[in-house]
């Protein structure tokens, strides 16, 4: 796949950042009620691409050096979001925070961001499936990333206007990762790698602790759902492709 058309899915994911800070700047509760469901779908998603699919490919191109990469991708997450960024959390922010904690969660989502954009184009450099199932990857969790970096924005006394500006700029960086991986050779060869423990991190470590403790059936249900989905769409893609 071209260049060019690569770039427009990563275009795509990144225009649900907006959606999740428009759906903050509305009081849209009944869409951020979705969006909660969202976040355990994409989990479950999330978490089998990275064991089903992208962990697996990483380690059969690079069978020696693949396995400490993809830790550091997890690393690096945990490093910008729960190290330099404490406290932080997926979800609608309900509470009064500093201006000096939305810019730092900032700070922190635009990493993990840029690596959404390199795993969109890490895999589809490695086949249109591989591509198409993290592009649906990211488009869904992108929704709550918006909501979260948007609502913190406002809670600490931010305007709706920068709200969407904060979700832009993870949008941004989303389209920044797909054009630099291809000409950047370090990305070629080990954006996969990245990616998965990116996603892994993503996953288990970001999604999951925000419905886990939450009661009822719902949400676990969506979060079972969302790993089946991956499974049919690997199924389905896999059947066209032959």
């Amino acid at each position: 796949m071209s260049t060019g058309a690569v770039l427009v899915f990563g275009i795509v994911a990144a225009l649900a950042n907006l959606a999740g800070a428009v759906a903050v700047a509305q009081s849209a509760r009944f869409g951020l009620r979705v969006i909660e469901g969202f976040v355990a779908f994409s989990a479950g998603f999330m978490l089998a691409l990275a064991l089903v699919a992208a962990v697996p490919e990483a380690l059969g191109r690079h069978p020696e050096t693949a396995a400490p990469v993809v830790l550091l991708g997890y690393l690096l997450v945990h490093l910008s979001q729960h190290t330099v960024t404490p406290h932080f959390h997926f979800g609608e922010e309900t509470h009064a925070v500093s201006q000096r904690a939305s810019t730092a969660a900032l700070l922190g989502l635009l990493l993990h961001t840029f690596f959404d954009g390199v795993a969109i184009a890490s895999g589809f450099l490695v086949s249109r499936t591989l591509g198409l199932l993290f592009f649906v990857a990211i488009a869904l969790h992108k929704l709550p990333e918006g909501v979260t970096i948007s609502s913190l924005v406002m809670a600490s006394g931010g305007s709706a206007r920068r709200g969407y500006l904060a979700a832009g700029l993870l949008g941004l960086a989303t389209v920044l990762g797909v054009a630099l991986t291809a000409s950047l050779g370090v990305l070629t060869e080990y954006g996969l790698a990245l990616s998965a423990g990116v996603t892994l991190y993503v996953g288990a470590s970001n999604l999951v602790p925000e419905f886990q403790g939450k009661k009822g059936w719902r949400l676990p249900l969506a979060f079972f759902a969302g790993a089946g989905a991956f499974l049919a769409t690997h199924a389905l893609l896999d059947r066209v492709a032959g």
